[in-house]
């Protein structure tokens, strides 16, 4: 009995220790906000589309906020409880896109004292391709990925009651791959951002403020577009696709080192929000036209890294 009761204390103290750890409580509450999130969407319920892209944001927080072992936390908790609630399927999908990027691009760019953006900007154009390649290998003996993409667009389309030519789904499924990678990165991205935000606004930033403007892709990043365009110029016109959709995903840092090129240019001079307003609202209605000019631009960034004159 002595020996019981000496036991107990002791117990005690260890639940007392867990229940009292910041980084733990904190993934364990963003693991369970994040699931909801997810769940929300998945369940078909209102503002359920705008939550689920909102799903990274407490994950990015907790490891933003109390280190990496937080957000790996959060995300293995969402993903489990997405599990029990959903099934098998949309816990792959709560992984792909939020439980597997999102941990990884905090631990990723907290080193140092500070967050490092290099790496992880590069992440946001590799994870995507990545999951395209293990997509296509574990669709291979079906179809194909093509194929696949094609039968998924055509329903879609059918069930917004939308005519699905043969050619209008061809032209789509070539670029589908490259949106919904694109889509993500700027989710996770702007979730980061937010994230980071949140938390200095209250003093629980874990680093010192980051210059999101200043960032640069690693040296060796820009060989890995130039490798997919190369494949993919070598390439049949009837099996391409992957090529195709590796090179737009590849692609995605640098349009967003592009983006981040213009905020650096417009640091410092008279109405920059008016004009970075303009921007965005010439970007999401051009997105075809100035796509390439903002790749371009983050290719000029990365070779001469000229930082803009500041103006007034």
């Amino acid at each position: 009995m002595g020996a019981v009761s000496a036991l107990r204390p002791q117990g005690q103290g260890r639940w007392q220790g867990l229940l009292g750890d910041p980084g733990l409580l904190a993934g364990a509450a963003a693991g369970l906000v994040s699931a909801i999130l997810a769940l929300w969407a998945m369940r078909g319920l209102p503002l359920g589309t705008g939550l689920f892209w909102l799903a990274s944001f407490p994950v990015f927080a907790a490891g933003l906020g109390f280190g990496a072992a937080a957000a790996v936390l959060a995300g293995l908790l969402a993903t489990l409880l997405v599990a029990l609630v959903q099934g098998g399927f949309a816990a792959m999908t709560y992984l792909v896109l939020f439980g597997v990027p999102a941990p990884l691009l905090v631990a990723t760019a907290l080193r140092g004292g500070k967050l490092a953006l290099s790496l992880p900007l590069a992440l946001l154009g590799l994870w995507p391709l990545l999951v395209l390649l293990v997509t296509a290998a574990f669709l291979a003996n079906d179809g194909g990925l093509e194929a696949a993409m094609r039968d998924a667009m055509a329903a879609s389309l059918l069930r917004l009651g939308i005519p699905a030519p043969e050619e209008f789904v061809a032209a789509l499924v070539r670029v589908k791959a490259g949106a919904i990678g694109f889509w993500a990165a700027v989710s996770l991205l702007a979730n980061a951002v937010a994230a980071v935000g949140f938390l200095a606004r209250r003093g629980l930033l874990a680093v010192p403020h980051p210059d999101w403007a200043a960032v640069r892709l690693p040296a060796w990043y820009p060989v890995l577009p130039a490798a997919a365009l190369g494949l993919f110029l070598a390439m049949p016109a009837d099996g391409d696709i992957l090529a195709l959709s590796a090179l737009l995903l590849l692609l995605v840092p640098l349009f967003l080192q592009g983006v981040a090129g213009v905020h650096a240019r417009l640091r410092g001079r008279k109405g920059r929000r008016p004009m970075l307003a303009g921007f965005y609202l010439l970007l999401v209605l051009f997105l075809q036209v100035m796509g390439p000019g903002l790749v371009a631009l983050g290719l000029y960034d990365q070779f001469l890294r000229r930082p803009a004159p500041r103006q007034s």
